[in-house]
Order: structure tokens, then C-alpha cells, then sequence
């Protein structure tokens, strides 16, 4: 088991993973980066995989071949600064030879390792190769040997190439490291976050089906009530008609009443005359 990594190694162990098969890079990766302390093992973790052009091109780094191609871009631009015609159109049909050999001999390397290199990837093998002979920072990133992307010649912009390497560009300011144990705590600190809200979002949704429940059982007991008085009042004015009725009533028997008394009265007085004449003749 190699042993665990410090800050200053992410360039060496980021150059050995570079030349692994692509399909081997990301279980390599985190195995690397599983052994490694903070803040390395986050920066190793960060590390994408290569392209197969760019793991070839990585291949041929390590085998020291691109030195010649490096020489060669030094004398074309000096070539280029003396405006030396003659010297230029030769130095060009040189590049061109070795690039293309260049590429024949990173695919080769790539194919011996079990990696196919597709008519595409190869053709992006050969761009980047150009590109380290004709931009002096393009041959920087290429020797670094940690290639991510393949290069193209023309106006390169140092953040693409910063993108393209994996680790360290040379003649680029380091990036700042990051604080591993503050983001720890930041993301311990928003996974709690996370769940206090989700905490009081469950104790706010039992809250809120407790009082739909009582509203509902409100909401069925004033109904029943509602519908009680209703019925109350239903009952109510059947009542006053019958008390109107039975008023009317006992107006009506009163009347007869006092008629049926005054005959009564009449007839008894009438009986009582007849009886004391009766009782005189005898």
C-alpha cells in the first residue's frame, strides 16, 4: 500500500494517474485520494479523467519523446523572429514530419497498453502535438505529462490550458488551497440546516393536518347545529300557528260559553217559575 500523500505530491501522483489506461483513471483516482490527507485528497479527488488522445500524448511525455518536439518549437520561433524565410519553410516541413511520427509513435504507445485510438482521437493527438511545437505554454502543459483534453495550436487562452492539466500548470499561480476542515464544517452546518427545516416543515405539516382535522370536525358540528335550529325553527312556527289555532279557539268556545250560560240561566229561571206555579195549584 503506498503510503498516504501530502500537499506536495499532487503533481507526482497526478503524473502517474495520467498514464493509466482511461478506464482504469477514476477507481485509481479514488483509491489515491482514500490514502491521501486534507487538502490533497480533495484536489486528487477533483482530478478528470483524460481523453484518449490526451492519455496517449501523456504516454509519449513519459517516454521522454516530446523533448525533440520542445527544441524544435524554440528554433521556430526564433526562426520566426528573424524572419528567416529559408530557415522557417525548412524547420516547418520538419515539423510536420515529427508531429505526424510523433503521433504515430503515442498512438502505438496507447494500442500496446490495450487502449483504442480512433481515427478522431488520433487526429486530436497530432493537434496537440503541434500545438507544444508552436506555443511555448502549449508545450509547457504538454510535458507536464498530466494532460487532460488535447490542445489545439492558435490563440490559447491559459485558463483552457489550466482546464486541459491536472495538478499544477507550470508558470501558473498555484491555486489556493482549499480549506478542507472549514468546508467540512460549512457543509456539516447546512446538513444540519437542512435538517432542522426539514424538521420543522414535518412538525408544521402534523400541525396542520391536526387543526384540518379539528376544523373539519368544527366545520360537521356547526352543521349539525345549523341544521338542529332549522328544524327548531320549523317546529317553532308549527307551534305558533297551533297557539294561534287553539287561542282562536277558546275565543270562539268563550263566546259560546257566555251565549250557552245566559240560555241556561233563562231556562232555569223558567223552570223555577213553572215549578212554583205547579206548587201553588196544589
Amino acid at each position: 500500500m503506498p503510503p498516504a500523500a501530502t500537499e506536495t505530491d499532487l503533481d507526482a501522483i497526478a503524473a502517474e494517474l495520467y498514464v493509466l489506461p482511461p478506464a482504469e483513471f477514476t477507481a485509481a483516482r479514488n483509491a489515491r485520494a482514500g490514502l491521501a490527507r486534507n487538502p490533497i485528497a480533495g484536489q486528487l479527488k477533483a482530478l478528470r479523467k483524460p481523453t484518449v488522445a490526451a492519455y496517449a500524448v501523456n504516454l509519449l511525455t513519459r517516454e521522454g519523446a516530446l523533448a525533440e518536439a520542445v527544441e524544435l518549437s524554440t528554433a521556430l520561433r526564433d526562426a520566426q523572429d528573424d524572419l528567416d524565410a529559408a530557415e522557417l519553410s525548412r524547420l516547418g516541413r520538419q515539423r510536420r514530419q515529427l508531429v505526424a511520427a510523433l503521433a504515430g509513435q503515442a498512438v502505438t504507445l496507447a494500442t500496446e497498453a490495450g487502449v483504442a485510438v480512433s481515427d478522431a482521437a488520433r487526429q486530436d493527438v497530432e493537434k496537440t502535438i503541434n500545438a507544444a511545437v508552436m506555443d511555448a505554454a502549449a508545450a509547457a502543459a504538454v510535458l507536464t505529462g498530466r494532460l487532460i483534453s488535447a490542445l489545439e495550436a492558435g490563440a490559447i487562452d491559459p485558463d483552457d490550458l489550466a482546464d486541459a492539466v491536472g495538478g499544477s500548470l507550470p508558470g501558473a499561480a498555484a491555486p489556493v488551497a482549499r480549506d478542507d476542515l472549514a468546508e467540512r464544517r460549512a457543509r456539516k452546518a447546512a446538513e444540519k440546516a437542512v435538517r432542522e427545516a426539514e424538521r420543522a416543515e414535518n412538525e408544521a405539516q402534523r400541525e396542520l393536518t391536526k387543526v384540518e382535522a379539528l376544523r373539519a370536525k368544527a366545520q360537521e358540528r356547526a352543521d349539525h347545529v345549523r341544521e338542529r335550529i332549522d328544524d327548531l325553527r320549523r317546529d317553532l312556527a308549527k307551534l305558533e300557528a297551533d297557539q294561534a289555532s287553539i287561542e282562536a279557539d277558546l275565543a270562539r268556545l268563550d263566546a259560546e260559553q257566555k251565549d250557552a250560560a245566559s240560555v241556561a240561566r233563562a231556562a232555569s229561571q223558567t223552570a223555577a217559575t213553572a215549578r212554583k206555579t205547579l206548587d201553588s195549584r196544589d
